[in-house]
């Protein structure tokens, strides 16, 4: 059988030796980098996300903090009103027991004033006074000031020409105060002008 002629294959190989077609060894691909490059902008656009999200959970959680503070601050303002509210309806109650007080040292005749159980009731209301004024209550001066409708409560009219109208001129019942406010309107009588008749007494005036 005759030999086949042997021929030279004359591909030829690149600078690198590698065949057509295939990129040599020693060159880079561009794959790589655009695989790379896309992870990168995947990874930013994912960070960016969580940024935004973290900003509003932020944003979030001041504001329920901001709330539970003025939450904290408008119950502890609530529970001082009602706190104070029932400390004036005590202190009303321990007004009227002032008011007896009152009545009953004004009204002791006066041979009974100097006895040793009459001693005892001074006591008792002037601790009763230091007791109020402890809490802040004094008492509103009235006589000869001028009629306050937010500090006396006008009980009776009196003609007094000599007195400008409208000026207190008696004291039915003791306002008091507590700190800056009214805790009870003063009853009073007040000037009402014109000439005093023969019978026209005041009867409030002590």
């Amino acid at each position: 059988m005759p030999d086949r002629p042997i021929t030279s294959r004359t591909h030829h190989r690149g600078a690198a030796g590698d065949w057509p077609g295939q990129p040599s060894s020693g060159e880079p691909s561009d794959e790589p980098s655009i695989e790379a490059g896309a992870e990168m902008e995947r990874l930013r656009a994912e960070l960016d996300a969580a940024q935004t999200q973290a900003s509003d959970h932020l944003a979030s959680l001041q504001r329920t903090a901001a709330d539970f503070a003025n939450f904290r601050r408008r119950t502890a303002e609530d529970r001082e009103r009602e706190l104070g509210l029932a400390s004036e309806s005590l202190l009303r109650k321990l007004l009227a027991v002032a008011d007896d007080f009152d009545r009953a040292l004004e009204a002791m005749p006066a041979e009974l004033r100097g006895a040793g159980w009459i001693e005892g009731i001074v006591l008792v209301d002037r601790k009763l006074r230091q007791l109020l004024e402890s809490e802040g209550v004094t008492p509103i001066e009235v006589i000869g000031r001028p009629f306050d409708p937010h500090e006396h409560e006008a009980v009776a009219s009196h003609p007094a020409p000599e007195r400008p109208d409208g000026e207190v001129v008696a004291e039915v019942q003791r306002g008091y105060r507590v700190r800056d406010r009214v805790l009870r309107p003063a009853k009073v009588v007040i000037a009402g002008g014109g000439a005093t008749g023969p019978g026209d007494t005041n009867p409030y005036n002590n």
